[in-house]
């Protein structure tokens, strides 16, 4: 039985091959469509070299040729790797170098930056440039993405493919240099597209079962806000695919334009980042001039909504369905909660684990109700970091016997068996010998009504080693009271986490997917500590 991410595509293109898969822009393409085209370039990777287990390197926006792009990797069973389209020239290099690229595919706008690296990259045999729509780039390193589909075959003719074939995800790198993290397809399905039921740990019976139930309804039209280069957004776009149901895209995050394409495709699931994503969306959905009656869910994968967000979102679209998705490049799926309108709701960043979820102590023990620990995933879990088997062996730990992946985020344990999420101990404040998670505090934040954004870390104090510090984005117009924030925020956490330093900006540092950038916050922050004096009213002490 092979479970494998080509394999999966290729049954749901087989039974509605005239369905839309993937919408963009102006553009939009069928299954048969996306299959021949993915096929075309698998082809042309194939002429260049590319083969079992080698990587190519994806460093584009969101288009159909980047989604196109994945699926051809895996039809060679080689492996894509996700390059942030921000980097810079010290970073591409790196990308290139560590994950040892083969091939690269990119968009025109990047050529300049690319001929730079390539130059110094041996080991890359080739490029293809996808047409971006912009200006047209001089000497671009590669060969036109369109010219290389038109001279290549058509034929399904790559062999059998196994669910051992490694799908590599690239972390964020939000702290450091990101490493690639080793899944094998078939345990990356079973995690994070569709191969075991979120809720029940119930498995699939076999590779078929999400193209045959593709033929019996319409399919939903799902719209993934995020960037293709972060794993929740791969995963949207790919278990869509499973399914039969349509993927819409968004070349970059623009509320207007996201709105627009909700219209057009009538989209059902709104899938975003967090606050950051859903805020712009709701403000400007609230204000009028769209539709949005044809959506049945707004979902977040890879950070919380906080309250006010789901209020606001509640407020616009009554009759939708919250869902809040957690997890890492490392565990996959974590756990989930579920709103509606008039609902009782969960408390805070809380959510129900997702099989094979639990949280350990220290010496990697279960905790119980009460208790706080770190969020420890079992089950399905990756093989390991590509090439860094000292950081494998820090993170994939045994458990009860049994292997889990346990990244560094820490949860407390709740009565009813849910968990409330607390932030990833590597960003953490410590405080007078008390820790505090950003996550919560800026939750609480966002209670304010007149806080658009939020970001919280430790900056450092000589009577307490580090004080809570904020960086505040108030909503355009306001007039923010910081001595009203503070009131606020001492309804919701303990004294010790309230911020002792404000800081107010007109926009908040965050990564393409929407998540925190606390390597932002941290050079913020020490712009200020270098240029003001205590008891400047800006920095709130």
């Amino acid at each position: 039985m092979a479970l494998n991410i080509a394999d999966l595509f290729e049954h749901a293109a087989d039974a509605v091959p005239e369905r839309v898969a993937v919408a963009c822009g102006e553009r939009q393409v069928s299954y048969r469509e996306l299959d021949d085209r993915s096929t075309r370039l698998a082809h042309h990777l194939a002429s260049l070299g590319v083969g079992k287990d080698d990587h190519v390197g994806l460093y584009a926006r969101n288009s159909i040729e980047a989604l196109e792009t994945l699926l051809a990797t895996y039809k060679l069973r080689a492996r894509t790797v996700n390059i942030n389209f921000r980097y810079v020239e010290s970073e591409l290099r790196y990308m290139l170098a560590d994950a040892d690229l083969v091939a690269l595919v990119y968009d025109r706008e990047f050529a300049p930056l690319v001929a730079k690296v390539l130059a110094d990259a041996p080991g890359v045999r080739g490029a293809v440039v996808i047409d971006d729509g912009g200006a047209a780039v001089p000497d671009a390193p590669g060969v036109p993405y369109d010219e290389a589909l038109a001279a290549a075959a058509a034929e399904r003719d790559f062999g059998p493919r196994s669910g051992d074939d490694i799908y590599l995800l690239y972390t964020g790198g939000t702290t450091g240099y990101p490493k690639g993290v080793l899944w094998r397809q078939e345990d990356v399905w079973r995690t994070l597209g569709g191969g075991i039921d979120f809720l029940t740990g119930q498995p699939l019976p076999d590779e078929w079962a999400q193209s045959q139930s593709t033929a019996n309804g319409p399919g939903l039209a799902k719209l993934c806000v995020a960037p293709l280069i972060h794993g929740s957004a791969q995963w949207t776009a790919l278990m869509s695919l499973f399914t039969g149901d349509t993927v819409v895209l968004i070349r970059a995050f623009d509320p207007d334009q996201v709105w627009r394409a909700v219209q057009r495709h009538k989209v059902n699931v709104l899938v975003v980042v967090g606050d950051a994503m859903a805020r712009p969306l709701i403000d400007l959905y609230a204000a009028g001039g769209y539709d949005g009656s044809s959506l049945l869910s707004v979902s977040s994968n890879g950070a919380l909504f906080s309250q006010s967000t789901k209020d606001a979102v509640f407020a616009a679209l009554p009759n939708v369905v919250i869902t809040d998705a957690i997890g890492s490049s490392e565990t996959g799926f974590t756990g989930i909660s579920f709103a509606s309108a008039g609902n009782q709701q969960l408390g805070g960043p809380t959510v129900h684990p997702g099989p094979s979820t639990i949280v350990i102590d220290d010496e990697g023990k279960r905790v119980g109700p009460g208790e706080a620990g770190r969020i420890a995933r079992g089950g399905h879990v990756p093989l390991g970091y590509y090439k860094d088997p000292e950081k494998s062996a820090r993170i994939f730990v045994m458990v009860e016997g049994e292997r889990y992946v346990v990244p560094g985020d820490f949860a407390r344990v709740e009565a009813d068996g849910s968990i409330t999420l607390l932030g990833r101990g590597s960003s953490s404040v410590n405080t007078g010998g008390e820790k505090v998670f950003p996550e919560e505090v800026e939750s609480a934040l966002k209670q304010h009504p007149d806080v658009f954004d939020a970001l919280v870390i430790g900056i450092p104090d000589e009577r307490l080693g580090q004080r809570v510090a904020a960086i505040v984005q108030p909503r355009q117009g306001r007039d923010l009271d910081l001595a009203d924030l503070e009131a606020v925020v001492s309804k919701h956490v303990a004294g010790y986490k309230v911020p002792r330093t404000i800081w107010l900006t007109d926009s908040i540092g965050r990564t393409p997917s929407g998540k925190a950038d606390y390597t932002w916050a941290k050079k913020f922050a020490d712009a200020k500590l270098g240029a003001t004096k205590p008891g400047n009213p800006e920095t709130g002490v």
